[in-house]
């Protein structure tokens, strides 16, 4: 009996330490997994959130680029914009490119025949010029931008009428613009704008 419980206290002294020690061989595998997991997903949540700052930042380059375009292009015309027909037709095209629909419908029927008219009867023409853009607020398919720039116009040279090369040009007029932009079919464009005047410069 003595010598049976000897060897049974010997068995019980040895048997607890290989289990012990597959035990914490199992919860290393196991920690080392849990712990590569965890590293996995941040880099994906990081990766995530730079890809969304990267693309927001893309789409704000975007709109300030459409803007500086819309500016330019609408206040950059003259007689020698004029057609056969006395039309500011490729003026009128250049502006509708980075506009909607609906404003260049509204374009057409009041800016165009504006202009058209100031070109023919006077010889005015206008150069501008963008000083900054900045996009006040951008959601997915929708921004406002605010955008500074000068107009300048010119007619003429009464002094030289034989050379439609000279003219006298005007003060530069600095204005202040907020211009709303929709994205339509992927692209950005000007839906609409107003000067900022008064307590809103």
């Amino acid at each position: 009996m003595s010598t049976d419980a000897a060897e049974t206290g010997r068995v019980d002294r040895t048997d607890p330490a290989p289990r012990s020690a597959g035990f914490r061989l199992v919860l290393l595998v196991v920690l080392v997994v849990l712990l590569l997991g965890s590293a996995g997903v941040l880099v994906w949540l990081l990766a995530d959130r730079r890809g969304e700052a990267d693309d927001l930042q893309t789409q704000r380059e975007a709109v300030m680029s459409q803007t500086e375009q819309f500016v330019l292009r609408l206040n950059t015309y003259g007689p020698d914009d004029l057609d056969d027909q006395g039309h500011l037709t490729g003026y009128q095209q250049r502006v509708d490119e980075v506009i909607t629909p609906k404003f260049a419908s509204d374009f057409e029927s009041t800016g165009l025949p504006i202009a058209e008219q100031t070109v023919k009867q006077a010889g005015y023409g206008r150069t501008a010029e963008v000083f900054g853009v900045g996009v006040q607020s951008i959601d997915s398919d929708s921004a406002v931008a605010i955008v500074a720039g000068g107009l300048t116009g010119s007619y003429p040279d009464r002094r030289h009428p034989d050379d439609a090369s000279k003219r006298v040009a005007g003060q530069e007029d600095v204005l202040r613009w907020e211009v709303d932009l929709v994205k339509t079919g992927g692209a950005w464009l000007v839906d609409d704008y107003a000067p900022v005047t008064g307590a809103g410069q």
